[in-house]
């Protein structure tokens, strides 16, 4: 069982460690996702004081083992959307969780959330050349629907959707 709850100044520290030890994975494997520098303990209590990071353990108050952010507009990659809809950022496991299911759990429970709160589709985005991630997220029931490039000044992004509304 999974117990998963808004995150506190407390947990900040544990995000931001399951964060730099997926970039260090990842980066390892020639995959840049994410960059240790575009997200300081400054931005994780910011976004944890406006009650957008959720933490799961296997108990309450057993360690953290992943988080993610559910926001409910994204406009610096999606710009303004007609559609009411959950944006996921910074879904993360600890590596010791690999294999088993914690993070399409964890989207699963973010697609109930959002759809408990009116939305009709939940979104995230991922770097485009990480093809691993775009094909994990197609098997989530995730459907490509655009693409943001950012420059030089960040990634190049593929925008995913999946409509959870269940009367539409």
């Amino acid at each position: 069982m999974l117990n998963i709850e808004l995150a506190g100044d407390e947990d900040a520290a544990a995000i931001l460690a399951l964060r730099h030890g997926a970039t260090d994975w990842l980066a390892e494997r020639g995959i840049r996702q994410w960059d240790r520098s575009e997200m300081p303990m400054s931005t994780v209590l910011e976004h944890v004081r406006r009650r957008e990071y959720y933490v799961v353990s296997r108990e309450p108050g057993g360690p953290v083992l992943g988080a993610l952010r559910l926001v409910w507009s994204d406009l610096d990659i999606w710009g303004h959307q007609e559609e009411f809809s959950g944006y996921v950022h910074g879904l993360v496991i600890d590596r010791s969780q690999a294999g088993t299911k914690l993070g399409s759990q964890l989207l699963e429970w973010a697609a109930g959330r959002a759809r408990n709160a009116g939305a009709a589709l939940l979104r995230l985005d991922c770097t485009e050349h990480n093809m691993a991630l775009r094909d994990y997220y197609a098997r989530a029931g995730f459907v490509e629907v655009g693409r943001r490039d950012f420059g030089t000044v960040w990634y190049s992004l593929i925008l995913l959707e999946r409509r959870i509304a269940s009367d539409l």
